[in-house]
């Protein structure tokens, strides 16, 4: 059983993470009767804080409004899952990764012995496996983010998948990061829609000196959104197709490439989905056990028909060395 100073710890730190709380609730975190958390809490109060309290079968605990708590206090598990998110910034670079540095730092100064020692533990069992990190600058994000917070609408140049640069003009929703990627979710003021903006492809933002009104996001809310956005957006190819079978058939299949799957009334599913070539669309849709229709784009039935009779050749052994006559393109619809 913890001590009586410990307590004292413990229940302030409950206390941090929510101010009210049940008298059954904060006994049962703190392994004691409610006869020991009245003592507990007659404690705290002794040494200033303000402690309210209502009777009854809902009764309990509440912090006062205005009481001046303590330094932060994390217990073991808290302080260990803030050193290890520091020492392993997702995605991070630059300034905002030397940034978590110095906060590590600081944090395992304050750290008892053992609690150092059981950090060394964790990081030598578990291995990050990073990849590619992000050229994003905390100042980008701070800037960003502000301007989502004051209805600040933007100004800046924007460089797409083929390092093209156009001038846009948005209104900052969101900053989201969504593993190393870090996104911009704006209203595009010139388009009149949703758009998703990679903030490393963002050039010299700046506010235009208006505010606006924010706008009803769809999809919900911003993890629907992004999740919906990032499976199509991205990519260079976009298609809608419909199969001849219902969603639940189609979901070992749909992790493939990104897709938004919708039922239709005849037991089949439309799905709105994109690659980054016609051919991974093409591969993909040919690998599908059940017969589909393209809806668009009229290219893909072009390729489809081109892949197709590569595959009839290699499946027959009338392969030739010359290359096939190629499908003329279709335009794009």
């Amino acid at each position: 059983m913890l001590s009586a100073t410990a307590r004292l710890i413990r229940l302030l730190s409950l206390f941090q993470a929510q101010r009210s709380w049940t008298g059954a609730d904060l006994a049962a975190r703190l392994e004691i009767t409610e006869r020991t958390l009245r003592r507990d809490v007659d404690r705290l109060r002794s040494l200033g804080y303000t402690v309210d309290s209502t009777s009854g079968v809902a009764g309990g605990y509440r912090l006062g409004a205005g009481t001046a708590m303590p330094p932060l206090l994390l217990e073991d598990e808290e302080a260990i899952a803030v050193a290890l998110g520091l020492g392993n910034p997702v995605g991070a670079s630059g300034d905002i990764e030397n940034a978590s540095m110095r906060a590590l730092a600081k944090l395992e100064q304050l750290m008892p012995p053992r609690l150092r020692r059981r950090l060394d533990s964790v990081r030598s069992s578990v291995v990050p496996v990073m990849h590619d990190k992000s050229p994003v600058r905390l100042k980008a994000v701070s800037f960003l983010a502000e301007a989502c917070t004051d209805r600040l609408e933007l100004r800046f140049g924007y460089r797409d998948h083929h390092d093209a640069l156009t001038e846009r003009t948005a209104q900052p929703h969101r900053v989201v990061q969504t593993g190393r990627r870090w996104y911009l979710l704006a209203w595009d003021v010139a388009r009149e829609d949703w758009r998703t903006f990679r903030l490393d492809r963002i050039v010299e933002p700046e506010p235009t000196g208006e505010r606006f009104t924010p706008r009803r996001l769809p999809h919900g809310d911003v993890a629907a959104y992004m999740e919906h956005a990032l499976k199509v957006s991205p990519y260079l190819h976009h298609a809608q197709v419909v199969v001849h079978a219902p969603v639940e058939a189609l979901e070992p299949y749909l992790g493939w490439v990104g897709g938004t799957p919708q039922a239709v009334g005849d037991g089949s599913t439309r799905i709105a989905t994109a690659a980054n070539s016609l051919d991974a669309l093409s591969v993909w849709l040919g690998c599908l056990p059940h017969d589909f229709e393209v809806e668009s784009p009229l290219e893909l039935v072009a390729h489809l028909a081109l892949v197709a009779g590569r595959l009839a050749r290699a499946a027959t052994g009338k392969t030739s060395h010359r290359p096939p006559k190629a499908v003329g393109r279709l335009p794009r619809i």
